[in-house]
């Protein structure tokens, strides 16, 4: 097979296939840059509540389902004969840190995240912008918009299908 006919066909397969898994894209482009910083989550220590919205498109970009699982409240590492006898009190060496138990004489500093998510976030909107983009050319450098069109809305409708299914 030559080059120039490997080419063609095999432009036309990149096209296709990638304005079906466009919208995908964008679905994880958008919710992962969300993600990053943690708006779809309640963190501890945070007035923060998120959005219902926000919550389900998070479960849906993690765990391919809109059902979000109700958390269940958080105990404290008791050991079980602790647990069993409500007046002993926790030792400070049970409750501690794993390295702190280990015997190590400084506890490990928290590192700054904002950088590192300032650079998935910059790679969310970069993926978004070459997404829409493609899209863009797809219909600019195309005879068949009739085809282009097909596979953009399948690509938006099979998986909300596939999520109420």
């Amino acid at each position: 097979m030559s080059r120039s006919s490997f080419l063609k066909p095999a432009r036309l397969l990149h096209l296709y296939l990638g304005v079906f898994t466009a919208p995908a894209l964008i679905f994880f482009a958008i919710t992962g840059g969300l993600q990053t910083f943690s708006l779809h989550e309640t963190t501890r220590g945070r007035d923060y509540t998120p959005p219902k919205i926000l919550v389900q498109l998070g479960q849906l970009h993690k765990k391919q389902t809109l059902v979000v699982p109700n958390k269940k409240p958080q105990t404290a590492a008791v050991p079980e004969k602790l647990r069993a006898d409500k007046s002993a009190e926790p030792k400070p060496a049970e409750t501690a840190p794993a390295t702190q138990r280990l015997g190590e004489a400084t506890p490990i500093k928290a590192k700054n995240l904002l950088p590192m998510k300032i650079f998935f976030l910059i790679v969310a909107i970069g993926l978004l912008i070459s997404t829409l983009t493609g899209i863009y050319m797809s219909y600019k450098y195309v005879r068949t918009k009739t085809i282009i069109t097909a596979l953009l809305v399948a690509g938006i409708v099979t998986p909300i299908l596939l999520t109420f299914l």
